[in-house]
């Protein structure tokens, strides 16, 4: 029995998008882990103290698909974001001890002026690293360590 013409077109159509669904699913699994960089220190005031904003970006940023930072209300909110995006970030510091997180980055473009702040007078750790954390694969990409001054 001989397939026709228009029948193997649509069998090869409907293999190419199941390979090309595959493919996207597998590159989403095999994301690189972050590299954080400091690109710098910034002096605030805010409630009468002064504190250090340590300001960090992710190198490897555009590796990190926007579809991850899309709103995902079927996920559990961020306080009284019901719309907290699909991944969050978390920085700590070398201990493991949380300094900040950012749940409602709206793409991988948001990984470029990640911080944390501290009191002026606080000594601040030596190294910190970050958590990207997909929540819908509960998949997380832990970074490097990087320094805290430049």
């Amino acid at each position: 029995m001989s397939l026709s013409c228009a029948k193997v077109v649509l069998i090869l159509l409907a293999f190419g998008c199941l390979m090309a669904a595959a493919a996207q699913e597998t590159r989403a699994r095999f994301l690189p882990n972050p590299v954080l960089v400091l690109i710098g220190q910034e002096p605030f005031k805010t409630g009468g103290k002064q504190f250090t904003r340590y300001q960090y970006t992710v190198f490897n940023l555009s590796d990190y698909p926007n579809e991850l930072f899309a709103p995902a209300p079927t996920l559990p909110p961020c306080g009284a974001n019901k719309r907290a995006s699909r991944t969050w970030v978390d920085l700590f510091d070398q201990r493991g001890k949380r300094l900040n997180g950012f749940c409602a980055l709206a793409n991988h473009d948001g990984l470029n002026g990640i911080w944390f702040a501290l009191e002026s007078d606080e000594i601040p750790p030596s190294w910190i690293y970050i958590e990207i954390n997909d929540r819908q694969t509960n998949t997380k990409y832990k970074s490097n360590l990087a320094e805290t001054t430049l």
